[in-house]
C-alpha cells in the first residue's frame, strides 16, 4: 500500500504506546481513524488531539477480548466510513513472574487481549476486507499483528506473556500465508518490539476486575515487575520510531517488523538450538548480572 490518504485504518489499543502513535502518524498521512481502547480517557484525549489537527476519527470503548465487542468496532467503522483498509490488531498487556506461579486469572487476561484479541481482529476483519476487495478491483489492505521479541525468543519470569506473543506470531504467519494462497489483495505484517517506553509495564492499570488476583504478588512475580519497568522505561527506541517504521514495512508490503535487529542474535541462537537439539542457551551469558539479580531476588522463594 503506497497512499494511505483517505484510507480507514482501525487501531486497537489506541489510548497509549505504539497505539497512539500509530494513530498519529495515520492522522498525518490524510487517513480517517476508528480507534479503540478500554481506557475513556485516553480514547478521548487521542481523538481530541487528532480532531483538531483535522483528522476524522470515530472512537470506541472495546475490550478485545470479547468477540462481540470486536464486531460492534468492525460495525462502527462500516458505519462511519463505509470501509476498512488498515487493521492494527494492537492492544496488548504484560505480566511475569514464574510460570507455575501464575494464575488462572493471569492467563485468561494476558491470553484473552494478547491472544483473542488478535485472534477476534483476524477472524472480523479479514472477511470484512476479503469483501471489500471482491466490491473493489481497486482495493488494497493490510492487516499488521503486534506481537514482541518475546514471540521469538522465551525470558524466564515472563511465561504467560512468552506464550501469548508466540501464538501471535504463529498466527500472523499463517495468516499472510492464507491471504497469498487465496491472492487476495491483502497484505500483513508482524511487529515485533523489543524494550520500547510504552506503557505497557503499567498495564495492570487496565486489569478487569473479574480477573484481578486476590493474593498479593509473588516474588517473582515482584521482581519480574520491577525489571520490565525498568527496562521498558530505559529503552532508547521511541514508540514514534517504531511506528514510523510499521508504516514504512506497510508500504514495502514487509513481514516482519522488527524495533531492534540487533536482539536477532538470541533468535538465531535460539533456533540453532533447536536444530541442534541442544538444551536451551542461557539467555543471560552475555549479561550474567541479570541472571544474578534474578537469582538473587529468587532466594528462598523457589
Amino acid at each position: 500500500m503506497q497512499n494511505l490518504e483517505q484510507r480507514v485504518a482501525v487501531i486497537t489499543g489506541a489510548a497509549s504506546g505504539f497505539g497512539r502513535e500509530f494513530a498519529r502518524l495515520g492522522a498525518r498521512e490524510g487517513m480517517k481513524l476508528v480507534l479503540a481502547d478500554v481506557q475513556q480517557d485516553g480514547l478521548d484525549a487521542i481523538r481530541a488531539e487528532l480532531v483538531s489537527s483535522g483528522a476524522e476519527v470515530e472512537t470506541c470503548l472495546c475490550d478485545v477480548r470479547k468477540a462481540e465487542q470486536v464486531q460492534a468496532l468492525a460495525d462502527a467503522a462500516m458505519a462511519r466510513f463505509g470501509a476498512v483498509h488498515l487493521v492494527f490488531n494492537n492492544a496488548g498487556v504484560g505480566s511475569g513472574g514464574l510460570v507455575w506461579e501464575n494464575s488462572v486469572a493471569d492467563w485468561e487476561w494476558v491470553l484473552g487481549v494478547n491472544l483473542w484479541g488478535v485472534i477476534h481482529g483476524v477472524r472480523t476483519f479479514t472477511p470484512l476486507m476479503l469483501k471489500l476487495a471482491a466490491q473493489d478491483s481497486d482495493y488494497e489492505g493490510h492487516i499488521v499483528n503486534t506481537a514482541s521479541m518475546a514471540g521469538l525468543l522465551n525470558a524466564p519470569t515472563m511465561g504467560v506473556y512468552n506464550v501469548s506473543k508466540h501464538a501471535v506470531v504463529s498466527l500472523s504467519e499463517t495468516l499472510y500465508q492464507d491471504l497469498d494462497l487465496v491472492d487476495a489483495p491483502i497484505g500483513a505484517s508482524v511487529l515485533c518490539p523489543y524494550f520500547v517506553p510504552t506503557g505497557i509495564s503499567e498495564s495492570h492499570r487496565n486489569r478487569p476486575d473479574e480477573l484481578r488476583n486476590a493474593s498479593r504478588p509473588t516474588a517473582s512475580q515482584q521482581v519480574a515487575q520491577m525489571m520490565s519497568q525498568k527496562a521498558v522505561s530505559s529503552g532508547k527506541v521511541s514508540a514514534e520510531a517504531v511506528a514510523e517504521m510499521t508504516f514504512d514495512a506497510i508500504r514495502q508490503n514487509r513481514f516482519y517488523i522488527y524495533s531492534h535487529p540487533q536482539a536477532l542474535d538470541n533468535v538465531r541462537t535460539r533456533m540453532e538450538d533447536v536444530l541442534e537439539g541442544r538444551n536451551p542457551s542461557d539467555p543471560y551469558a552475555a549479561a550474567p548480572q541479570v541472571r544474578e539479580l534474578l537469582q538473587s531476588k529468587l532466594k528462598g522463594h523457589a
